[in-house]
């Protein structure tokens, strides 16, 4: 018994071709049930995979004869989709012929191939970017939306918070995770609007689903263990992401200067190198690398760009374990078991009423208009 096809878009990335190979390579000879479709350049990718005997009797190629740039906007990239190795990858999970796709190319256009081929599961608005992020616990922190959508209203937060902790249950192996909202406190009334109404929901359906709701969270806590699965729009999420990245490089390059201050640092590195090299590991982004595109029909994963083969592997092997268990589908599951009424109607139902009874409240606005200023006879003469 074989896991469905995994589409490799092999042209993707900083090295493309070789290290994409290669990457494939390792996660087949780590997985026997592994069978992959390499997209690309169809000359030079059955030249490569021959130098690879993990691969041999488990690929089929796809010959795609053009290649989605780096610094390609989104809308050229969706026109020349049927032409990329990124376009038909995404397409082969479109048609069945692959169960997942992965990419190390341009992120805005596989987010927009993806969208626009697959489309959303019932019941999501907007899909969401999910990485897995180190912290000082036994597992990764799942964090979403990390760019994918930059403004976000309590809906969008609260689906993100239902297919985020079935993504840590596959991932991280948990029963329940445990789910908090990024906010600027962890008091109950600090916040925006839709933060404090997205709280609202997710306690009304925590009962309801394999997940334990805990609030609100401050980025300085996440990387400390105690949470399963971070909720924030893509703005917020990118840039905490993006300070999480650089303090870890911080910390890094400032350990090596210190080593290399002195000849005492240099003995003091020896002796605690065993240590440094644990600290490495862990923080080594390549054993955390693969973001996916959670939400939408089908499954696909963003390899980093810079990844090296390894990357790629840990990449593969992700998407190898949400086939494996199904995720598509437990989301699919968890939002009927929650139903939409349960998700949406608690949603700015107290601002709402808040705004009827008092309609000179600064939600209300001047007599006359709706609590975002738009009159009647202006809706009725447009």
């Amino acid at each position: 018994m074989s896991l469905p096809r995994i589409a490799v878009d092999a042209m993707g990335g900083d090295e493309g071709l070789r290290v994409m190979v290669e990457g494939a390579a390792l996660a087949a000879a780590r997985n026997p049930l592994l069978q992959f479709l390499l997209v690309g350049d169809e000359p030079r990718v059955a030249a490569e995979i021959r130098g690879h005997p993990a691969l041999s009797g488990r690929v089929l190629i796809r010959h795609a004869p053009d290649v989605v740039s780096g610094d390609e906007r989104p809308t050229q990239a969706l026109r020349r989709a049927r032409t990329t190795s990124m376009g038909l990858a995404i397409d082969a999970v479109k048609t069945g012929e692959a169960g997942a796709a992965v990419s190390a190319g341009n992120t805005g256009a596989l987010m927009a191939m993806a969208k626009l081929a697959l489309r959303t599961l019932p019941g999501i608005d907007r899909p969401a970017l999910a990485a897995l992020v180190p912290t000082l616990g036994d597992h990764d922190l799942v964090m979403l939306d990390l760019g994918a959508n930059t403004a976000c209203d309590a809906r969008n937060l609260v689906q993100f918070a239902i297919m985020g902790a079935a993504y840590a249950r596959i991932a991280n192996g948990l029963a329940s995770p445990r789910v908090r909202l990024l906010n600027i406190g962890t008091e109950d009334n600090k916040g925006t609007d839709d933060l404090r109404d997205a709280a609202a929901v997710l306690k009304d359906v925590d009962g309801a689903l394999a997940l334990t709701f805990d609030g609100f969270t401050e980025a300085d806590k996440l990387s400390r263990g105690d949470i399963d699965v971070v909720v924030t729009d893509g703005f917020s999420g990118n840039i905490a992401l993006k300070a999480m990245e650089g303090a870890a490089r911080f910390v890094a390059d400032l350990l090596r200067r210190s080593f290399r201050s002195s000849l005492r640092s240099k003995l003091g590195f020896l002796i605690s190198r065993p240590a440094t090299e644990l600290l490495r590991h862990h923080l080594d982004p390549d054993n955390h690398n693969g973001a996916l595109f959670v939400g939408l029909n089908g499954i696909v994963v963003k390899s980093h760009g810079g990844a090296s083969a390894r990357g790629v592997a840990h990449a593969i092997e992700i998407t190898a374990r949400l086939l494996e268990e199904n995720l598509t589908e437990r989301i699919a599951a968890d939002l009927a078991d929650v139903g939409a009424e349960r998700i949406n109607h608690p949603v700015r139902a107290s601002h709402r009423a808040e705004a009827e009874a008092h309609p000179q409240s600064p939600l209300a606005g001047p007599a006359g208009q709706d609590p975002v200023g738009n009159s009647p006879a202006a809706e009725e003469s447009a």
